[in-house]
């Protein structure tokens, strides 16, 4: 193993530069004769377009083009934007995908939506024409929130309706007995709120186009560029080599840079058109517009239990916000990929699931930070503690009745997949262990006497992680002796060109300092890969680049036999170094060079493909203890602690780097992060950080962290996801915690996130 191999928290390579300035994102790199470009976007949720007036603009200073959607709907080459997702109903018929362009043409449907673009010699100069151009508009009705959008009589945003699709997972009559004939019902309605991951770095793109070649060049933050290579590709018809992306550093992906925007399309496309460089910078207003916003669903739940407060059946009422049109994995997150971990870490023989995918006339909605995942485990655990005060148990003992023993395993869960492995019960102790849950009575009388009120919340997860189920490595040897490994995952913050560096260096034996990373961030150097999206990373990248160095040693073993004068066969290989049965040896590194020197690269790809069905589960419990004033309804979290298994741990400094990150995440969304739209206006509220609140390092405690490993049967590396568990964990258990501070008032449940008003209306409510 040694002191860079996995296992080890070594030190991340990439925080010298980040730390120092000498990271190179998006709107470092300049271009000889660039462009800047504009946009203009709706100032309404619904209106149709009667005219828009763009010559005073095109006039000005300084502007070169103004473009609007006639312009883009007479290129045949220009196509709507893609919705990659396959969702259907029971009977097999295909959700409804509206055609969303790249300008709007005559009818805008959220505010944000893009109607104009204008290039201009400098960014002033772009916006002062962006603001000349005049639109007018016709007001149409409107409706926001989606639990309104399905009521008779709501405003159509669409002339087919403003249901997408209703995603069933099974017929209703199959399970509507048990709950007829159970001894207990628990029900609860909540709303997960509407959020935005809000990256440092906000989103940027320079796109050029070289005449001579026919390639247009992207530079642009992504997760990965081969997924929006593709679809831009598909948006412009673009040759198969036509179009070359380039991803420096990112100030954070979080599932917001895996989309093809609009924006860039439009670059792209106009770049081409006009055979020079443009240039485009968001500003924070037009990030809260126009990143894909996530989460905003409304579930109505129903848990069926035995007179021996054991499950029986669970049954799920989802309406599902997808905005004013479907994004590439909207409709997928909360009907597949949440269904996966329905149930999460409980016994639960029967399932029920509907899940309505609806349209508002609101910001499109797509991946965040667990994608699916956190809005599953949201659910099931504010169920179980509902279900708990039905009973009358403790919450903790109504979980241990209903965990899945580790005994189980591999278990088959009620959603037909199969849990490999996990420990919950021993997951749960854990953490109940390390946060002194039973000193928790004496700090809560210590908090009364302070005229404060303290809660106590447990929550269990449980993720299907994976992502998409293929990823290629390469891994080259240099003359040096060093190895350069090239991998089609894409990291953003996680550290990849750490970890990696570690896993191929353990595995080849080569020092950890000669081993370079390089992902996918240039689709003309990396010619394959599906990004970083899902945890998968490890579990996918990793295995890739674990199979692609095995291919190496093969290679070299045969070069190695005849350097040593043995059988192949008989060379053995071990810590770098293959050895003949004569006992004479020779490092790997030094058989690269002697194959470099004479023309042969130790040079071998290898494309993992994930076996269909097989996933992973890394899950986790984490509690949260708060105090709330009752005169403000402030909230303090002064305790947080989280238990999670990962899997196999390759970098236990980087693990609990992202469980930190995922909390804080999860923390936002409990207590302060809601995008909101007007009802009565359908205006963008929180489009500022003056009014979308995110946490600050004074909103959390120290975090008290360690990992339960159970090594993962269904990879090479034996290892899980590792980077969403806190967006799923922090937001029950904080709710838990504050509805647990003022139980005896009667209070059950409240909706997220709970600001100081929220709470203190909660309190004052139940007084009275």
């Amino acid at each position: 193993m040694g002191e860079f191999g996995t296992g080890q928290p070594v030190r991340r390579r990439e925080d010298v530069r980040f730390l120092t300035g000498a990271g190179r994102y998006t709107d470092d790199v300049t271009l000889d004769g660039q462009a800047l470009v504009w946009f203009v976007r709706s100032p309404l949720p619904h209106a149709r377009i009667t005219a828009i007036e763009a010559d005073a603009a095109r006039a000005m200073p300084g502007v070169i083009a103004v473009y609007t959607g006639k312009e883009l709907d007479a290129d045949p080459g220009v196509h709507p934007l893609p919705c990659g997702s396959e969702t259907k109903n029971r009977q097999g018929g295909s959700l409804y995908v509206p055609a969303r362009p790249v300008l709007a043409l005559d009818t805008v449907r959220f505010i944000g939506e893009l109607i104009a673009m204008v290039v201009a010699e400098s960014a002033p100069a772009a916006h002062d024409a962006a603001e000349a151009i005049l639109v007018d508009y016709e007001d149409l009705p409107f409706v926001v929130d989606p639990a309104r959008t399905i009521e008779p009589g709501a405003p159509r945003i669409w002339p087919e309706g403003n249901i997408s699709v209703q995603w069933e997972n099974r017929d209703p009559a199959e399970v509507a007995p048990i709950f007829e004939s159970a001894a207990h019902v628990a029900e609860i309605e909540v709303v997960n709120n509407r959020v935005i991951a809000n990256p440092i770095e906000p989103r940027a793109a320079l796109a050029d186009y070289d005449e001579k070649s026919g390639v247009s060049t992207l530079y642009c933050p992504s997760q990965g560029v081969h997924r929006i290579v593709g679809n831009l590709r598909r948006i412009l018809d673009l040759p198969p080599d036509g179009l070359r992306i380039i991803s420096g550093d990112v100030g954070g992906g979080f599932g917001v840079r895996s989309k093809a925007y609009p924006e860039l399309a439009l670059l792209v496309w106009a770049s081409r058109k006009l055979r020079r460089p443009l240039k485009w910078r968001a500003d924070r207003g037009e990030t809260m517009m126009s990143d894909n916003h996530a989460r905003d669903n409304v579930t109505r739940a129903r848990l069926a239990l035995d007179a021996d407060g054991k499950i029986i059946a669970l049954w799920v009422d989802l309406i599902a916000n997808m905005g004013a049109y479907l994004m590439e994995n909207g409709p997928a997150l909360p009907t597949i990929v949440g269904q996966r971990s329905m149930g999460t870490v409980y016994r639960i023989p029967a399932l029920y699931q509907s899940v309505r995918c609806v349209f508002t006339n609101t910001t499109p909605v797509d991946a965040y930070r667990g994608a699916g995942r956190p809005e599953t485990v949201y659910l099931v655990e504010r169920i179980m503690d509902t279900a708990a005060v039905l009973l009358d148990l403790d919450p903790v003992e109504f979980r241990r009745r209903n965990l899945i023993p580790e005994s189980a395993m591999p278990y088959t869960s009620c959603t037909n997949v199969v849990i490999d492995s996990g420990d919950f019960a021993g997951v749960l102790d854990k953490a109940l262990s390390m946060a002194d849950r039973d000193g928790f009575a004496g700090r809560r009388a210590g908090a009364a006497a302070r005229g404060r009120l303290a809660g106590f919340g447990v929550a269990c997860s449980l993720e299907c992680s994976g992502g998409a189920p293929e990823e290629e490595a390469r891994v080259r040897f240099e003359a040096d002796g060093g190895a350069t490994v090239f991998v089609g995952t894409f990291s953003q913050g996680q550290g990849h060109e750490t970890v990696f560096a570690q896993v191929a260096s353990e595995k080849l034996g080569d020092p950890y300092d000669k081993v370079r990373v390089i992902h996918a961030g240039d689709n003309t150097v990396v010619p394959f890969g599906l990004g970083t999206s899902g945890s998968r990373s490890s579990q996918m990248g990793g295995v890739a680049i674990i199979r692609a160095c095995e291919a190496v040693i093969d290679k070299a073993r045969a070069a190695a036999a005849g350097l040593l004068q043995a059988e192949a066969g008989d060379v053995a290989f071990a810590d770098g170094v293959f050895s003949a049965p004569d006992g004479a040896s020779i490092a790997i590194g030094e058989v690269a060079a002697h194959e470099a020197a004479g023309g042969t690269a130790l040079d071998e790809t290898y494309r993992y493909k994930r076996p269909p069905g097989i996933f992973n589960f890394p899950n986790g419990c984490h509690i949260a203890e708060v105090e709330v004033d009752p005169r403000t309804g402030t909230v303090e979290i002064v305790r947080y602690t989280g238990v999670d298994d990962n899997g196999v741990i390759l970098n236990p400094m980087i693990v609990h780097g992202q469980a930190h990150g995922a909390i804080a995440q999860g923390v936002g969304q409990a207590l302060m992060e809601r995008i909101v739209f007007d009802n009565e206006t359908g205006q963008l509220f929180t489009a500022s950080f003056l009014d979308y609140a995110m946490p600050r390092a004074t909103d959390l405690p120290g975090l008290d962290i360690e990992c339960h490993v159970v090594p993962c049967k269904t990879n090479d590396l034996g290892v899980k996801g590792a980077g969403e568990g806190g967006c799923c964990s922090a937001p029950p258990a904080i709710v838990a915690a504050v509805v647990d501070a003022r139980k005896e008032l009667g209070i059950t449940h409240i909706d997220m996130p709970l600001t100081p008003q929220r709470v203190w209306r909660a309190i004052r409510d139940a007084g009275n």
